[in-house]
């Protein structure tokens, strides 16, 4: 069984080889806010995403190609605003796995609104019809019990 140091050469030989069979439409085809898809590359190259921030040669590897396909044209240019906070730590949003699940039960209830307002239009017209077949009856003097 390898160990970690071991695990992540194995990770950038897998992605140097990944990358080597890359062209230049395969990278286009996997961009996402002006830098290759982290998720789409980690099941690329046959390791976990994590890794690809965690192991250091690896990120370096991926943040030289990212720039290497900016000066290509294949990626866009960062802008200066990305330059500046590029090192710097994100801020952490607490309240954005609130939003997320606020979102996803927002989506839920549109949905379930959505299916009753159908139902109440296919009851409501199912209801005047019953209502002018009781008149018809009732008119002909045959009253439903």
């Amino acid at each position: 069984m390898a160990n970690g140091q071991q695990k992540g050469l194995q990770n950038l030989e897998a992605f140097n080889m990944w990358k080597a069979t890359q062209t230049d439409d395969d990278f286009k085809q996997i961009v996402f806010n002006g830098q290759l898809k982290r998720i789409e590359v980690a099941e690329s190259v046959g390791c976990g995403k994590s890794a690809l921030s965690q192991n250091p040669a690896l990120r370096k590897a991926l943040e030289a190609l990212e720039n290497e396909l900016r000066e290509r044209g294949v990626l866009p240019p960062l802008t200066e605003s990305a330059k500046q906070n590029e090192k710097q730590p994100k801020q952490y949003d607490n309240s954005a796995s609130r939003k997320l699940l606020d979102s996803k039960r927002v989506a839920a209830l549109e949905t379930e609104n959505i299916e009753l307002k159908a139902k109440v239009q296919v009851l409501e017209n199912r209801l005047e019809r019953f209502g002018e077949l009781s008149e018809t009856l009732a008119e002909m003097g045959f009253m439903p019990r």
